[in-house]
């Protein structure tokens, strides 16, 4: 039998983050197995978010290109046919805007050496003649800039370009054999998941216990009338794709998941979520959306319970007192996982974290006290 992960497992036990998008410099001394963020809008909880997945991906391409995309963070450029076309803005990922040979986003627990830092370098005259072998020359400009990217004292450079064509170069940059390895790490968005993403996530936990788990989350709206879950549907032959039923006590026939409301696939992505996290991140933005005040407290009992044995670390934001409660009680209850809230707030240029102890929490709950 596998031992059960402590607090001491924690990918990020503490973070700081500088110069990322809106946060110029932000330190959180402890976090917990599953915290939850808390603040105004526009303060920085959802970047925060994109920066514990920037950390965990260690700077790759790919999840870097889709945090822009998400964000729609896009800038105008032209192809080799000189047609326009959007491609990913990087200078959005530096606070200010400003790529400057200064700038660098640092991104980690509050142990340095453990950081990933990204910064802007131009490419020496070797690079960049290799380079030009893959876009033509009218394309690329004279001095060509590019992202670069350290951890542990691996380097690899990202060229920065105006052209689609650059796009075939970049893969000769991102050389995975000499990348560190990514932390697992799934992330779920304040809306609801596409029911391509539900039929993936639940092809990896069918027939284990975590299939077990994930159909009785559905029992926190349902009281035990939901039986079973399947996926239905091919992709290839049907418009609907795949999607997701349940067997309802008293229903002959299934129905579709998303007939059982916003809640009951808001819950169930999350169960499947903390199933295809283990060992990483999980990260929940708008985390309250679409799940009742009344079963809340259920709610983060499971996400505490499961990430404890799943030895996932969960990071969430949330603008809902309810939600707060909810969680309080919910961490005051379970004694082997720590819960911490940290609520954020502007000071200026910066953003300071207020931390709040399973004991803060718990006083906050009882008391009415207003933590958001």
């Amino acid at each position: 039998m596998s031992a059960i992960p402590s607090q001491t497992d924690l990918h990020l036990p503490d973070l700081s983050v500088k110069g990322f998008r809106g946060i110029k410099d932000l330190t959180i001394s402890r976090l917990g197995r599953v915290t939850l963020f808390a603040g105004k809008n526009g303060v920085g909880k959802t970047t925060l978010l994109d920066a514990v997945r920037m950390y965990a991906a260690r700077g790759s391409y790919a999840v870097l290109s889709d945090i822009l995309q998400n964000r729609e963070e896009l800038t105008a450029i032209v192809d080799e046919d000189d047609d326009e076309e959007s491609a990913p803005n990087w200078e959005a990922f530096f606070y200010g805007r400003r790529t400057s040979p200064e700038a660098c986003i640092s991104i980690g627990p509050l142990r340095k050496d453990q950081h990933l830092n990204i910064g802007i370098s131009p490419l020496s005259d070797k690079e960049a003649m290799r380079l030009k072998r893959y876009s033509p020359d009218h394309l690329l400009g004279d001095e060509i800039q590019s992202l670069q990217v350290e951890f542990k004292g691996a380097k690899k450079k990202i060229p920065i370009i105006s052209s689609m064509a650059g796009r075939r170069y970049r893969s000769l940059w991102d050389d995975e054999s000499e990348s560190p390895s990514e932390i697992r790490c799934e992330s779920l968005g304040p809306g609801l998941l596409s029911n391509a993403r539900l039929a993936r996530s639940w092809d990896k936990v069918a027939l284990t216990d975590d299939e077990t788990r994930s159909v009785q989350v559905l029992n926190l709206i349902y009281g035990d009338k939901v039986d079973r879950v399947a996926v239905i549907g091919d992709e290839r032959r049907s418009r609907y794709g795949r999607r997701v039923v349940v067997k309802v006590a008293g229903q002959e026939r299934p129905v579709p998941l998303k007939s059982l409301g916003d809640g009951a696939v808001r819950l169930f992505g999350v169960a499947l979520a903390l199933a295809n996290s283990k060992g990483g991140f999980l990260l929940i933005d708008e985390v309250e959306n679409g799940i009742h005040h009344s079963i809340q407290p259920d709610f983060w009992k499971m996400v505490l319970k499961t990430a404890h044995t799943n030895n996932v670390q969960v990071l969430a934001t949330t603008h809902g007192w309810d939600c707060v409660v909810g969680f309080a009680r919910a961490a005051t209850d379970a004694d082997e996982v720590e819960g911490t809230l940290v609520r954020l707030e502007q000071d200026g240029e910066k953003i300071r974290a207020i931390e709040y102890s399973e004991d803060d929490l718990n006083i906050a709950a009882e008391q009415g006290i207003e933590v958001r």
